[in-house]
């Protein structure tokens, strides 16, 4: 018991030693993106209908590190300020599938491959989701707000807006599904028998579907999830499962579905998780046609895996980043509980 427990704390350390240079500056840029493009520069420019908004919407949404559910307060402020249906529902897709911080932490642990393939399948998926609700679901009637509020930050040092959004906001929005996800990542490649998934449950369309019902419901965050979909590859899974559970995963969970149903209609909410499942299942299998080695690849990266010095820093730092988060996040719910 002893010799399992030590070393599934030396897997979690090596992982988080791995990913946490990438991660600390991925946090880095998203506090850069929040003081150059504030929300409101999303809200001025991503209303009207047609074809073009709704591409602006995803694409605009790839880098944005905001999860399932934070996205969607964000993606109801754009549809009422006059954004049609598609491409509120663009937004929705793509931006809580990937963010600059889940990029960097992809191209650590799962190589250059995948670290292009989530952006630019968010980019399309998106798309796709939105042209489809505006084919489809044609009643649209945004309410539009026009009050438009100066920004009581504005006389804030950027600095430390960016700063605080870095360091503080995202690590208190991320940080518990980002040790849970290490934790459940560490015991995977720990406890589970390597080539464990490739005899069970195979490599084909069939471990795809087992990923999509598995991810679709599920909350995890786009970076939180990446160390899981790493283990489970490492453990036989194919790349191309994997990454259907790195799209279906971020980009639904139950509740999240439930809002869009109430607020966007039930219409846009089943063309929402068709295009979800579809673009997830057809990504995976193409994933796995055009690179057939790379299952090895991960695999074998992840055998080599050691912890250099920087790494060693960069980890402590980063854990204590995301422990002040978690800290901050639930001491504040305390104190609202007991007053």
């Amino acid at each position: 018991m002893f010799d399992l427990l030590k070393s599934i704390i030396v897997d979690f350390w090596a992982t988080v030693g791995q990913m946490s240079p990438y991660l600390l500056f991925g946090f880095a840029v998203a506090g850069a993106l929040k003081v150059l493009i504030p929300t409101s520069f999303v809200q001025k420019h991503l209303g009207g209908k047609g074809i073009w908004p709704i591409f602006k919407s995803s694409l605009f949404g790839v880098p944005l590190p905001l999860c399932s559910c934070g996205v969607i307060p964000v993606a109801m402020s754009l549809r009422k300020r006059g954004a049609s249906k598609g491409a509120t529902i663009a937004f929705l897709l793509s931006t809580p599938q990937t963010g600059v911080d889940s990029m960097l932490v992809t191209w650590s642990l799962l190589g250059p491959v995948f670290m292009i393939a989530r952006p630019l399948i968010a980019l399309i998926a998106g798309a796709v989701g939105g042209v489809g609700v505006d084919l489809f679901d044609r009643k649209d009637s945004a309410a539009i707000e026009t009050d438009e509020r100066e920004n009581s930050s504005e006389n804030k040092s950027k600095f430390i807006t960016g700063f605080r959004h870095a360091f503080i906001v995202l690590p208190r929005d991320i940080g518990a599904a980002m040790l849970i996800g290490l934790v459940i990542a560490a015991v995977i490649s720990v406890a589970v028998p390597d080539d464990f998934f490739a005899e069970k449950i195979g490599t084909g369309i069939g471990a795809m579907i087992l990923m999509m019902f598995v991810g679709i419901p599920l909350y995890v965050c786009a970076t939180a999830s990446v160390p899981i979909a790493a283990a489970l590859i490492t453990k036989g899974l194919s790349p191309g499962a994997g990454l259907v559970f790195l799209m279906t995963g971020p980009a639904t969970n139950a509740a999240g579905f439930v809002m869009i149903w109430k607020i966007l209609g039930n219409r846009t909410a089943i063309i929402y998780i068709i295009t979800v499942a579809v673009c997830a299942l057809v990504s995976g299998l193409l994933l796995d046609a055009t690179f057939s080695d790379l299952g090895s690849q991960i695999q074998g990266h992840f055998h080599k895996m050691g912890t250099t010095p920087i790494e060693h820093i960069s980890a402590v730092v980063l854990l204590a980043v995301l422990l002040w988060g978690i800290y901050k996040k639930y001491w504040k719910k305390s104190r609202i509980v007991i007053s």
